[in-house]
C-alpha cells in the first residue's frame, strides 16, 4: 500500500499543476524559443555554417513543453474531479 502512496505523491509533484509551475513553465518556453533564436543567428551570422535549422531547442519549445501542459491538465482535471 505505501509503494501506491508513494508513486501517487511523485505523480503529484509533477503532474499536478499549480500558479508557480504553470509561469515556470511559461518561463522555461520562452528561454527555450530565445535559445533557439540566438543559436541559429550564431551558427549562421559567426561560424558562417548553413544549416537547415537547430533542432534541440525548437523540439524543446515546440513539442516537448506544450506535451508536459497537456498531461498536466488532464492529471489535473482528474484528480480534482476525483475529489
Amino acid at each position: 500500500m505505501k509503494k501506491i502512496n508513494k508513486r501517487k505523491n511523485k505523480f503529484d509533484r509533477f503532474f499536478l499543476l499549480n500558479w508557480k509551475k504553470i509561469f515556470l513553465g511559461m518561463i522555461i518556453w520562452v528561454g527555450a524559443v530565445v535559445l533557439h533564436n540566438l543559436t541559429y543567428a550564431f551558427i549562421i551570422g559567426v561560424l558562417k555554417i548553413n544549416i537547415v535549422d537547430e533542432p534541440f531547442f525548437f523540439v524543446i519549445a515546440v513539442i516537448f513543453i506544450p506535451l508536459y501542459f497537456l498531461i498536466s491538465i488532464i492529471y489535473t482535471l482528474i484528480q480534482k474531479l476525483r475529489k
